[in-house]
């Protein structure tokens, strides 16, 4: 391993501080009680947080309710410069955070260098669009009076985040809701809350005043989460998480009628037809299967490739995946880091057994090695029935089963059946067809030759039971702003 990368894992782990963030000031949890958080390369505990309780929960929304009338009468330049330092500061602390993130969540150091880049354009692009809240100003059809539209600040917000991408998916929510003006708890996912203490941190050196952004990492977050709903000061809620956890916060949220989004589970279909650039849609699925050690919402779930090139994309796959190098991620050799959890692994595991049992081949891969961490290789299966499981469930790991298919409509109707509905991938030469299956494809976004989609530039979300509402691009900011018609006599 790295003793460069370790050493600076190390440091990172000891200076990010440990406690809640509340109204512009770290303490300690009401009760004292603190969490471990867990290396996976290891399954050794790497520190202790503070475990955030109900009432820390509402001491938090209390700071957020009291900052949220001068924070909305910020000039929108102000807050979108406060971003703009905010970009500067992650940019600058790169390797930190990244060893940071790579030590709590497991991702190889590469891909966490590249979260820490992603993660900071969110601040840049937000800040970009704090100065362009726009409004109207028309006259009535009968020319009597005059519609004035403007957009305000929905008001406090509650952000909750998962833990594979800890950081990305915190700056994504927190920075349109500073470039809008709303206020914020954000609950970081228990696995994973030192991103987010470090995310706290760097805002307040970028100057967000106290009480804007307040965070509470807890070991229960149902009992801390749910009186906040129901409160009534909270206005909106963001939660990026299962549609399990989703469909539960969604009925809270009905009571007070809240504001919603909800970026919720995937089943994405990568479909290779057989005119497509072979290369190209076996890079693509590297890129769409492996990111993030197959832990995304956006991972390529289920492969169906054009019968003619079926065997030869899997064997392809196959050489790929089992070629690539698994350990710790903090070792710069290694491609594909531990899993979150040995729940997360044993659920991948079971995957891969039911698919076997009905019939699947194991090209690749297949087994959990022995020794520490949580630890799952690369594999491919071949000819994955129906009725598996993998081919309706969420993987959630770095398992890539294909399926072999005859026609277009074939591929489509499997590619749509499924609840979810988030993302797709499609290889093809055909322009023809390329638009037609973009079209009929039940999903939020489509990978169009492209194995990534997420773009803090472009709108993030899908449809069916995989979410509401959208994330980046020109209407993130829309999901924190309201609109208001004053009529002008």
């Amino acid at each position: 391993m790295s003793e460069g990368e370790f050493e600076t894992a190390r440091t990172a782990v000891e200076s990010v501080s440990k406690g809640l963030f509340v109204g512009g000031s770290w303490r300690d949890a009401e009760a004292g009680g603190t969490f471990a958080v867990e290396d996976p390369a290891t399954g050794k505990t790497l520190c202790s947080v503070a475990d955030a309780t109900p009432a820390d929960g509402m001491a938090a929304l209390a700071a957020a309710v009291a900052a949220q009338a001068s924070w909305a009468a910020t000039a929108p330049r102000e807050r979108g410069e406060i971003l703009r330092r905010a970009h500067a500061l992650l940019l600058a602390r790169r390797e930190e955070f990244a060893a940071l993130m790579t030590a709590e969540m497991g991702k190889p150091i590469a891909e966490s260098l590249g979260e820490v880049a992603y993660a900071a354009e969110f601040f840049r692009w937000f800040a970009e669009e704090a100065v362009r809240i726009g409004g109207d100003h028309a006259v009535a059809p009968d020319g009597g009076s005059r519609f004035l539209v403007m957009r305000q600040p929905v008001g406090p917000s509650l952000l909750v985040t998962p833990w594979n991408f800890p950081m990305a998916m915190g700056t994504r929510k927190i920075g349109p809701a500073v470039a809008a003006g709303c206020t914020m708890v954000l609950k970081p996912a228990e696995q994973t809350p030192l991103s987010a203490l470090a995310l706290a941190d760097v805002l307040r050196e970028a100057g967000l005043p106290d009480g804007v952004l307040n965070v509470v990492p807890t070991s229960a977050p149902g009992p801390l989460v749910e009186p906040l709903l129901r409160d009534g000061r909270i206005r909106k809620l963001s939660f990026t998480g299962s549609t399990e956890v989703g469909r539960l916060l969604l009925g809270q949220c009905a009571g007070q009628v809240l504001r919603v989004s909800l970026e919720l589970g995937g089943n994405a279909p990568f479909i290779v037809f057989a005119d497509a650039d072979l290369d190209a849609a076996v890079e693509g699925a590297m890129l769409a299967k492996m990111r993030n050690i197959g832990e995304a919402c956006t991972a390529a779930n289920r492969f169906y490739a054009e019968a003619p090139i079926a065997e030869e994309f899997t064997r392809r796959l196959a050489e790929r995946m089992g070629g690539l190098t698994v350990g710790p991620g903090l070792d710069p050799a290694n491609q594909v880091g531990p899993l979150i959890d040995e729940a997360g692994r044993q659920k991948v595991a079971a995957l891969v057994d039911d698919a076997v049992s009905r019939g699947a081949t194991i090209r690749t891969g297949g087994s959990a090695p022995a020794g520490p961490g949580y630890f799952y290789p690369p594999t491919v299966l071949s000819g994955v029935p129906a009725d598996a499981r993998m081919r309706h469930e969420e993987i959630f790991g770095p398992v890539a089963p294909v399926t072999a298919f005859d026609t277009e409509e074939q591929a489509l109707a499997w590619a749509n059946d499924t609840e979810y509905g988030l993302v797709a991938y499609v290889y093809t030469r055909d322009l023809d067809r390329a638009l037609r299956v973009s079209e009929a494809l039940e999903t939020g976004m489509v990978g169009l030759n492209r194995g990534v989609v997420s773009n803090p530039a472009a709108p993030f979300g899908g449809v069916k039971h995989s979410g509401l509402g959208r994330e980046g691009g020109k209407v993130g900011i829309e999901e924190f702003l309201e609109t208001k018609y004053v009529a002008l006599g």
